[in-house]
Parts: C-alpha cells; sequence; structure tokens
C-alpha cells in the first residue's frame, strides 16, 4: 500500500462526491508534470489524503487502475486551461468526521516532509502547482496518527458482497467502448455503492431506515432494484437506493426484509425468528415513507426480491 496527497481546491465536491481523480496528461506547454504521471502510478488499494481549504477533509481508497479520459463536463470552468484529454483514477472516497488542519501540527509533521515533491511547505501552506503527490511512509504514518483512527476505520471497511449476476453486465459495461470512460467508471461503482450513486443516494436518504445510524462511515449505498437489472439511468438513481447498516444491507440485499411504501420494515417468513430477535429487528425506528420515485422501485423490490 503506498499512500498520496491530492490538492483538490478547485474540483474537490466534483471529485471526492463523485469518486475519481481526474488530472491533464501534460502541463499547458505540453510538457511533463510529475503530478500528473502520479496518477498512472497509483495502485488498487493505495491511500490518498485529500487536501482542500486548508484541511485534509476526506481519505480515499484507490479502487482500480488509472485510464485516459475527457475532461469531466462537471468541472465547468475549473481549469479552463487544462486539456481535454487526461487521467482518470476511480478512487473510493469517505469524507472524515473530524478533519484536520496540517498546518497546526507542523511542529510534528515538518520533520517528515520529502525533500522533494513535497506537497505542502515547512509552513503548513500548501504548493501551487502540485496535484497528485507520493507521500513517505513516516509522514503518512504522521497523518493517519493525528486522524486518530479514523484512517484504518475507512481502509479495513467490509468489501460489499457482490451479486454474481452482475459480473457479465459490468464486463459489457468495461469492453462497451461507445460509453465515456468517466460515465463507465461510475456505473461500475456504483455496483459496490459508491461514486455518483453514493452521492445522489446520501442526497435522499439520512440514515439506516432500520437502526437509525447516521454515520455515513458506518452505512453502504444499496439498490432498491439489484444493479444488475437496472439499466443505465437506474443504475445512478438515487431514488433507487437506501443507507443501510452492513448487516441491514445483507437482509435487504437477500430479500429476508422489505418496506412498505409508508416505509414499515417487512420481515420474511423465511428469516429465522433467532436472527430477528439477535438484531433486534422489531424495535426497528419509527418508519419514514418513500417517495413516489422510491415507491416504484420498492415495488420491484418487494415482487421479484422479498421472500415472500
Amino acid at each position: 500500500m503506498n499512500h498520496w496527497w491530492v490538492n483538490q481546491n478547485q474540483t474537490y465536491l466534483h471529485e471526492v462526491g463523485g469518486g475519481y481523480l481526474w488530472s491533464p496528461k501534460v502541463n499547458t506547454n505540453g510538457r511533463r508534470n510529475r503530478f500528473y504521471e502520479s496518477m498512472t502510478e497509483a495502485e488498487p488499494g493505495d491511500v490518498i489524503f485529500s487536501f482542500c481549504d486548508t484541511l485534509i477533509k476526506a481519505v480515499g481508497v484507490v479502487s482500480g487502475k488509472c485510464d485516459s479520459a475527457p475532461k469531466p463536463t462537471e468541472f465547468g470552468s475549473a481549469g479552463s486551461y487544462w486539456s481535454d484529454e487526461g487521467w482518470y483514477l476511480p478512487v473510493r472516497f469517505t469524507e472524515l468526521n473530524q478533519p484536520i488542519k496540517p498546518k497546526a501540527h507542523m511542529d510534528t509533521l515538518a520533520q517528515f516532509l520529502p525533500s522533494k515533491y513535497s506537497p505542502i511547505q515547512a509552513n503548513g501552506n500548501g504548493n501551487q502547482g502540485v496535484y497528485l503527490a507520493p507521500l513517505p511512509s513516516s509522514f503518512a504514518g504522521e497523518l493517519i496518527r493525528l486522524l486518530a483512527g479514523q484512517v484504518e476505520s475507512i481502509v479495513s471497511a467490509s468489501p460489499v458482497e457482490l451479486d454474481p449476476d452482475g459480473d457479465e453486465a459490468e464486463q459489457r459495461i468495461k469492453s462497451d467502448t461507445t460509453i465515456p470512460v468517466t460515465v463507465r467508471v461510475q456505473l461500475i461503482n456504483a455496483r459496490v455503492g459508491q461514486g455518483l450513486f453514493r452521492s445522489r443516494v446520501e442526497m435522499i436518504e439520512s440514515d439506516c431506515r432500520v437502526t437509525g445510524v447516521s454515520d455515513r462511515r458506518f452505512l453502504r449505498a444499496s439498490h432498491v432494484k439489484p444493479w444488475s437489472k437496472s439499466d443505465s439511468h437506474e443504475k445512478l438513481d438515487g431514488s433507487n437506493g437506501l443507507l443501510l447498516a452492513p448487516h441491514i444491507d445483507h437482509l435487504f440485499d437477500k430479500g429476508f426484509i422489505g418496506f412498505a411504501n409508508d416505509g414499515r420494515l417487512i420481515i420474511s417468513q423465511a428469516l429465522p425468528t433467532s436472527v430477528q430477535g439477535s438484531w433486534n429487528l422489531h424495535a426497528a425506528i419509527s418508519p419514514r415513507p418513500l417517495s413516489q420515485m422510491q415507491i416504484a422501485y420498492m415495488a420491484y423490490h418487494r415482487t421479484n426480491v422479498f421472500l415472500s
């Protein structure tokens, strides 16, 4: 596992919310740029510290290989001088509940600054022109210590159990060159409840509808109509998702539970009573009605997924 630092003042909302990094391939004068070349060196599983507005605000885990892709249209006027073709790196970002300001910790961080390609100065100010920079293990270790367990929680988050029916669909998406690379990555990220899909679900859902947990570090964005059965629009539609605690996500995905249109929890007779009792399902929080758009997806779940 390698560690990286990315400066994202202009593109933080788009990249962290969308689950990716994007950079030009070269400088405007056509010359190589060390910080753009870093995009091609990052590997799946690497950890990225996101720096924005003087804070380490998010931590990401690289989820795939770098690929060539056009500049995301959502950037708008940001980086108007950048070339239209660049590097695209999929990253699963998690925003921190307790960000840190490196400038306030330079008494310990300064000694670990790399002598070359440092993302910040000795006084804690960012270095202009730096995008994605590699970090020495000692520097990364001190950041991890200062973030007090948040990085370990993000890195060790349990993987999502994938529906094998989606393997063929994912392969078709990967090989379909008529779909822009940025869209392909978002569709695939949606399969594991990340990227644009998750950000859209979080705009609609505030907590787990069964446990009431609202800390998003401990919630999954789960498709109501399974990803493998959804079309391209449905795969990324926030109304086709719920935020659920991992064990509730498992029950919902396997059809052991569902929801009525008024938000009431429905428990399948196929779910052993011992599990219902151990997970205290009958003490579910007060139901919240589904929106009209969510109702259509939930009808599919009750008919085709729920074990009636």
